[in-house]
């Protein structure tokens, strides 16, 4: 891979405006689905630096998968001089658990003052960091190729958002960037896919007191089932010779009454592998480990459990070649920065995994994420500003400058 690429002076940013637009974006509820406050506040944003709200789109992906208020919000902006359409993108979702976040200033860091919650530093650095990509250059009058900045709702339960997307609207954009994580030089250019499973178990009720044996508690056949499971190592990091992958369980609902055998249990998780063959084979051992238990669990007149199990694709893996242009930009951006791109792979999924799928291979930079999806959560400054730059930059600079060429 080419790097000729030398550091650039970075176009100037409003340091202190760019802080603020972060934090009162952490401090809006968002969970997945609900988003429309957090779209509001960015059209706010935009209408501020003289956008309409004829400027803007939002597409129909909540209509497309049947949840949510609002849909994901496309903002183009055609080029001052001819080059390929660049995409900038971001989802605007948190994971629940951030829902009543009070963002403070706590030296190098933003913080959360409210210790019952997480930060949503996942994911509303990223989202400010594009908007602020797209005021500064709004403001400052910046050359600039075609570019689509997006922002996407639902990412947080599989990559909703982005799966629906409007792909006509984007208009093809050849280099694609999505934010999303921790240290700004960190160059994501693959991450791991997903198989999303669903356990129906189905016993036989029964009252607990006067006739227990009669019954068949669907939640011992599923610990039973759990058991193996864990004993054999398909629970948690999986490794099964050379191929790898990662096991959840992670809902749990069964159950009415104490003085009733449980007789419906249901059970949802997930199975993580960089390998879509090793994900059919982790879903085949889990479906015959609650098949088996069923068996082992039976009243006293015979009678034994019947389970369902159901599973789907999330998300694919994939993974950039090197060479690929929106790789090879990316990193020029970060060196001109001063700083040296780390390629990554990463283990969790990114809104890029569907953009992929979409035939726009896209590159994922982080913006000062850490401890996310915990109460520990926070975003640190200078990184956070630093993906603000790379973001600018990728949107204004020449093609030839980002690739060195």
């Amino acid at each position: 891979m080419a790097s000729r690429t030398r550091k650039t002076a970075p176009i100037p940013i409003d340091d202190e405006a760019a802080l603020q637009r972060v934090m009162k974006l952490m401090a809006i509820p968002g969970p997945p689905g609900k988003e429309a406050a957090v779209m509001e506040a960015i059209c706010a944003e935009l209408r501020a630096v003289g956008l309409s709200d004829r400027d803007w789109s939002f597409d129909d992906a909540h209509r497309r998968c049947g949840f949510g208020e609002i849909g994901n919000l496309i903002v183009h902006l055609p080029g001052t001089r001819d080059e390929p359409t660049r995409l900038l993108m971001a989802h605007v979702d948190t994971v629940p658990l951030c829902v009543g976040a009070r963002p403070q200033v706590r030296g190098r860091f933003v913080v959360n003052s409210n210790p019952e919650s997480g930060l949503g530093a996942d994911n509303r650095s990223g989202a400010a960091a594009i908007l602020t990509a797209l005021i500064e250059l709004l403001q400052q009058r910046l050359d600039h190729p075609p570019v689509t900045f997006l922002w996407v709702v639902q990412e947080e339960i599989g990559l909703v958002g982005s799966r629906y997307v409007a792909v006509d609207r984007l208009q093809r954009p050849r280099l694609c960037f999505n934010w999303d994580g921790d240290e700004p030089g960190r160059v994501t250019i693959g991450a791991i896919g997903a198989r999303r499973f669903t356990v129906e178990i189905r016993g036989v009720a029964s009252h607990a007191g006067v006739a227990p044996e009669k019954g068949v508690n669907a939640l011992v056949v599923a610990s039973l089932a759990v058991a193996e499971l864990q004993r054999k190592g398909w629970h948690g990091l999986v490794r099964k010779g050379k191929k790898e992958g990662r096991a959840n369980l992670g809902v749990v609902e069964g159950g009415k009454a104490t003085n009733i055998v449980m007789d419906r249990l249901r059970i949802e998780g997930e199975l993580r592998s960089h390998d879509r063959g090793f994900q059919r084979t982790m879903a085949a051992a889990y479906k015959d480990a609650f098949r088996t238990a069923c068996t082992r669990v039976r009243s006293v007149d015979g009678k034994q459990a019947k389970v369902t199990f159901r599973d789907v694709e999330a998300y694919r893996p994939f993974r950039l070649d090197e060479n690929e242009l929106s790789v090879r930009a990316a990193c020029g951006a970060v060196r001109q920065l001063g700083l040296e791109p780390e390629l990554y792979i990463a283990n969790g999924g990114l809104d890029a995994n569907s953009m992929a799928r979409h035939g726009l291979p896209t590159v994922t930079l982080g913006a000062g994420q850490r401890n996310v999806h915990t109460v520990n959560e926070r975003m640190h400054i200078p990184s956070f500003h630093r993906a603000c730059r790379i973001a600018l930059r990728l949107a204004t600079a020449r093609q030839q400058e980002l690739l060195g060429v």
